[in-house]
């Protein structure tokens, strides 16, 4: 019992730690409703965007994002058929793209350059090319 409560305990801190230390955003699941089935990007303001992805065998799609440098992005995510993953590597961001449900988090990019989206969830026998990239430009 105090092993299992030790444990519990440093798996709390952790969580706690990187949300409001780090800043790192712990994803959440949205309750599915139909909402998207056809991807799409949305400009909600001149700093915010709303991304809507559809992972699929054996790519993203949208599969390129390109957005200004200090943007944020409400990614909403979902799968067309098997489990996926989406990996923004150098953001820390990891998702689950599951049939049926839609994940969702929040990132913001304040560094120009390019980001590689990659799929972490073994999907098939083409899943090494399943990868996407979101550009930051330094425009405004």
């Amino acid at each position: 019992m105090a092993l299992t409560g030790m444990l519990l305990s440093i798996f709390l801190f952790a969580i706690l730690y990187n949300v409001f230390s780090r800043k790192i955003d712990v994803p959440t699941c949205v309750p599915y409703t139909g909402t998207f089935k056809k991807p799409h990007i949305r400009k909600v303001d001149i700093q915010n965007y709303e991304v809507y992805a559809v992972a699929h065998m054996w790519a993203y799609d949208p599969d390129e994002i390109t957005i200004p440098k200090g943007s944020t992005i409400a990614l909403y995510l979902t799968s067309a058929d098997v489990v996926h993953g989406y990996n923004i590597v150098l953001k820390g961001v990891n998702l689950m793209a599951v049939p049926g449900g839609v994940s969702k988090t929040i990132i913001t990019f304040n560094d120009p350059g390019v980001y590689r989206v990659v799929c972490h969830e073994y999907c098939g026998a083409g899943h090494q090319y399943m990868m996407g990239k979101i550009i930051v430009t330094d425009k405004r």
